[in-house]
């Protein structure tokens, strides 16, 4: 609404176009709002701009020239806050704060205010004079701002972005913050006494550039955050379509204040900073539900922290847009719809299997089935499957809850990952007797999932008797379309990885140059890579006579399978992705 000031003021005749456009071009470096600008450059009066915004906006307006502000209640709106919005709390009732403000349009300062305090904000308008003249009396001028802003690239429009801590209200909790400036890498941090740490954690400027990581890496669509200390650079990265990038280098000095910050909204233990911690933050970022894990780890110098984001929004369940040939999704479709036997995902961690394992979750969820999961973590909560977090520490283990699912007599199990031969065993007994049980494996291709499941102990004739499908799958980075172009290719480098001429002829290949919309890297967004092997009965055969994995894999592709290479290959020559993200994702087969 702020930003449309002019444009009102203009249509009621209070501006000229040339002084509205004057004005617009003025804000776009003025650190100061809208209204203040205006009556700073003598386009409107003081008087007729508090009258205009009273009226206008259903505020009341406040004379402040003879006002006495207490200085307790000046105190609950920091000094950047304040001098940022041109705002100054003057009146405290209960849970109520009145702040008078130069411009009570800006809902996103209300907002900020009313986050960073905990209490329901009351905006009245007053005089720009009347404000600046008690932000001077009151408030140092302070770097807190403008340090943040330029660490974080427009920081101070955190509020826009509309991060929202749940709760919110102890943030107004706390010490009264730290000074902070930019030092030089080879500065060394100072010792900091818990007392400190503690105070820092709940500082307005280390809230702020918490805030806009989170946001930003939301925004950005990030799959995590990386927030590391070394000897001489603090770095913050975030994870974009599975390959991390820089978002910011905080001063040093920041280190510790940053870490403690996280470890209050996850609620671990600040004072601890030599053992590992886990925990969780629940937020809500520009309009969504996000769940961040959070990780910590002590390294050389400092602690690490990983925030892994699960955001149940972004989760796509509809399986014929994930990539797959029309023959893998029609083998896949088939095996999840039989009606016992296992179903195997193979891959790295970040490969989407627990994506994939939901989404054949959610076509098989129907009223007439019981499907139970037991997870670790449980990411996503997907409504009528009854889901269960393993706890390995009070002896909850895959394995444990596998044999107490089986009493509660479902029809579909979904185990999180198969990771030793126990769990395998009670596994492939669940499927033999009239289950149908998806679960994960850690191999590199699907041929390969077999001989990992007899080296654990599992006999070959129970391998083949109880698998439906095994597959493999990577994810690749997307070319943008906003800056798709064609490019050149050395040939001998493909036909050095097998290819043939025939294969490359005619091929045309496609990069991204890079954009605003890619925030340069020339890909957005990931398509998978699938390898589907379904468990024929030449296969079977093949399985039970112990067979060497190349010598089923090279059955599997002569029954219609394409290896993960043959996958990416295809989607090279449609144009989805580059042969840089072929080769970095996948091996010759």
């Amino acid at each position: 609404m702020a930003q449309n000031l002019s444009e009102m003021l203009m249509k009621m005749g209070l501006l000229t176009k040339a002084q509205h456009d004057k004005a617009v071009l003025e804000q776009k470096t003025a650190a100061e709002p809208q209204a203040a600008t205006l009556v700073r450059l003598g386009m409107v009066t003081e008087n007729v701009m508090t009258q205009f915004l009273s009226r206008q906006f259903n505020v009341p307006s406040m004379d402040l020239s003879s006002f006495q502000v207490e200085p307790a209640v000046v105190k609950l709106v920091k000094a950047d806050v304040a001098n940022k919005f041109m705002a100054v709390p003057i009146k405290r009732l209960g849970r109520s704060l009145t702040v008078a403000m130069v411009d009570p349009s800006d809902i996103f300062a209300l907002e900020d205010i009313k986050f960073l305090t905990g209490l329901e904000v009351k905006p009245v308008a007053a005089g720009y004079n009347a404000v600046k003249k008690i932000l001077e009396q009151h408030y140092p001028l302070g770097k807190d701002l403008s340090v943040i802003s330029e660490t974080a690239g427009g920081l101070s429009h955190i509020g826009d972005q509309g991060l929202e801590e749940l709760p919110a209200a102890d943030l107004a909790e706390g010490g009264e913050g730290m000074d902070m400036e930019w030092v030089d890498e080879g500065d060394v941090e100072e010792d900091v006494d818990i007392a400190q740490l503690q105070q820092a954690g709940q500082a307005t400027p280390v809230v702020k550039m918490v805030n806009y990581i989170m946001t930003e890496a939301v925004r950005r669509a990030a799959s995590d955050i990386h927030i590391e200390p070394y000897e001489k650079l603090f770095r913050v990265r975030l994870r974009q379509d599975g390959v991390l990038q820089t978002l910011m280098e905080p001063p040093l000095r920041m280190k510790a204040s940053l870490v403690a910050r996280i470890k209050v909204m996850s609620k671990l233990n600040v004072t601890e900073r030599r053992k590992p911690q886990d925990g969780r933050i629940a937020l809500k970022v520009l309009g969504k539900k996000i769940d961040l894990r959070v990780s910590t780890l002590p390294v050389l110098f400092g602690e690490k922290v990983v925030m892994r984001i699960l955001d149940a929004s972004s989760l796509t369940l509809d399986l014929a847009n994930f990539g797959f040939t029309e023959l893998a999704l029609r083998n896949f479709m088939k095996a999840i719809h039989a009606p016992y036997g296992i179903l195997l995902i193979t891959g790295p961690t970040g490969s989407g299997k627990t994506t994939t394992l939901y989404s054949a979750l959610s076509q098989l969820n129907t009223t007439d089935r019981h499907i139970l999961t037991v997870e670790d973590p449980i990411e996503y909560n997907l409504k009528g499957v009854n889901q269960i977090q393993a706890e390995p520490q009070i002896g909850l283990t895959f394995g444990a809850a596998l044999r107490a699912m089986l009493r509660q007599a479902p029809n579909i199990i979904m185990l999180g990952e198969i990771r030793d031969g126990p769990t395998a065993e009670i596994a492939v007994r669940a499927a033999l007797t009239g289950h149908l049980v998806l679960s994960t494996l850690h191999t590199n291709d699907a041929p390969s999932s077999i001989s990992r499941l007899i080296d654990m102990g599992i006999e070959p004739f129970l391998v083949s008797s109880s698998c439906l499908l095994i597959q493999a799958q990577r994810l690749v980075r997307r070319i943008c379309k906003q800056c798709k172009q064609p490019v050149q290719v050395n040939p001998q480098s493909l036909l050095d990885m097998g290819f043939s001429d025939g294969d490359i002829s005619g091929v045309v290949f496609h990069k991204g140059k890079g954009c605003p919309a890619c925030s340069g890297t020339g890909y957005k967004g990931r398509v998978g890579l699938y390898e589907v092997m379904p468990i024929s009965p030449d296969i079977r055969d093949m399985i039970l006579t112990k067979q060497a994995v190349t010598t089923i894999r090279a059955k599997a592709v002569e029954q219609g399978m394409l290896t993960l290479r043959m996958d990416a290959w295809g989607k090279v020559k449609q144009g989805m992705t580059t042969v840089e993200e072929m080769i970095r994702e996948t091996a010759e087969g």
